[in-house]
C-alpha cells in the first residue's frame, strides 16, 4: 500500500510512535474514537479507550486511536486528547467520508466512524482496524433508505475491520447480502455463523471461517497482492461469558426502535441513542457486554497485524 503521507502533510499528524512503528514494519492497529465521543457515557468511554489501547500493547502490537483534533487527521490521539473526546462526548461531531473536508477547513474535532477510521488509516499505511460493531443496513431500510456508510467503505478501503459482528440494532441479513453485492469477504473467526455484537451467533452464515490470526493475515495478503482492493470483516464473536440473551435483547431493541421512531430520531444520532436506551434498559448490562467485546476484538486484531507484519517481513 503506497505511503500517502507526503500529500498529506498540511492535513494529517502521525504519532511519532505509530511512525516508528510503521516504518520498522511492526504490527499497528487502527482504533476509533466515535466509540469514545457516542458509544459509551463518560467517564466509561475514556476508560475503555485506554484499557483498549493498553490491551493491544500487552498483545504485542501499537495502538493507533484515530480523531480529528482541531481540523488535524490524527492517528495515534495522546492520553489528552482521548480525555478531550471523552468528556466533550456528544459536542463532538460525528465524523464519516462526507463530513471530513468540512471537519477539516472548519478546524473542528470530529469523531471518527468506521469509515473515515479507514480512510484516516489507509493514508497512515495501517492495514487492520478493531472496533465494536460495523454499522450497516438499518432494520426497514426498504423505507428508509438508511445504509451506513461503513458498507461502501469496506467495498474501497484496503484495511481488515475486526469486530463482534453487525450492531444488532441494525438488520444483519441485508447488511451481508449489501457486503455481498460490494464483494466484501466476511470471515468468522472460529466461527461458521455471523455474531449479532452482544451474542455469539445470528441466524446467517459468515462467507469464510478460519481459525487463527496467521490464516487471515495470509488471506488479507494473497486479496490485497492480487489488486483486490477493499476491506475485509473479521467477525469475532464475543467471549461466551459475556455475552448477552439473544431474546430478551433482541425484545430491547425492538422496543427501544420503536420508541425512536416515535420521537422522530433519525440519521447520525440513531446509534448512539439505541446504545443509550439499551443500556439504560439492561441496567448496564449491554454496556459491559460492549466494553467486552471490544476488548476482545483489540487482542484478535493485534495478533493479525502481527502476522501480517511477520509476512511482509519475510
Amino acid at each position: 500500500m503506497p505511503n500517502q503521507s507526503s500529500a498529506l502533510v498540511p492535513y494529517l499528524d502521525i504519532h511519532p510512535r505509530i511512525a516508528t512503528a510503521l516504518a520498522n514494519k511492526q504490527p499497528v492497529v487502527a482504533l476509533e474514537s466515535t466509540i469514545i465521543s457516542h458509544g459509551m457515557p463518560y467517564p466509561q468511554n475514556v476508560e475503555t479507550a485506554l484499557l483498549v489501547e493498553q490491551t493491544v500493547r500487552e498483545q504485542g502490537a501499537e495502538p493507533a486511536t484515530i480523531a480529528i483534533i482541531n481540523g488535524r487527521l490524527t492517528v495515534g490521539l495522546d492520553h489528552q486528547q482521548i480525555q478531550h473526546l471523552g468528556e466533550r462526548g456528544l459536542e463532538v461531531i460525528k465524523t464519516s467520508r462526507r463530513d471530513m473536508p468540512f471537519i477539516v477547513a472548519q478546524q473542528l474535532d470530529g469523531a471518527t466512524t468506521v469509515a473515515s477510521t479507514m480512510i484516516i488509516a489507509a493514508m497512515a499505511g495501517i492495514k487492520v482496524f478493531a472496533t465494536g460493531g460495523i454499522g450497516g443496513v438499518h432494520r426497514q431500510a426498504e423505507t428508509s433508505m438508511d445504509i451506513s456508510a461503513d458498507l461502501q467503505e469496506l467495498a474501497r478501503t484496503s484495511v481488515a475491520v475486526v469486530c463482534a459482528g453487525v450492531k444488532s440494532i441494525l438488520d444483519i441479513g441485508l447488511t451481508l447480502e449489501y457486503l455481498e453485492t460490494q464483494g466484501v469477504p466476511v470471515v468468522g473467526y472460529k466461527t461458521k455463523v455471523m455474531p449479532a455484537f452482544y451474542t455469539q451467533s445470528s441466524e446467517f452464515e459468515v462467507d469464510y471461517q478460519l481459525d487463527s490470526a496467521a490464516s487471515i493475515a495470509k488471506a488479507l495478503q494473497a486479496k490485497w497482492h492480487l489488486g483486490l482492493n477493499g476491506g475485509v470483516v473479521v467477525a469475532n464473536p464475543i467471549p461466551d461469558v459475556h455475552a448477552m440473551d439473544s431474546e430478551a435483547i433482541e425484545h430491547v431493541i425492538t422496543s427501544a426502535i420503536g420508541e425512536m421512531q416515535q420521537q422522530g430520531i433519525t440519521g447520525k444520532q440513531t446509534t448512539p441513542y439505541l446504545l443509550a436506551k439499551i443500556a439504560q434498559v439492561t441496567g448496564g448490562n449491554s454496556l459491559a457486554a460492549n466494553i467486552q467485546l471490544v476488548l476482545n476484538n483489540a487482542r484478535l486484531g493485534a495478533a493479525i497485524a502481527h502476522e501480517l507484519s511477520a509476512l511482509e517481513i519475510g
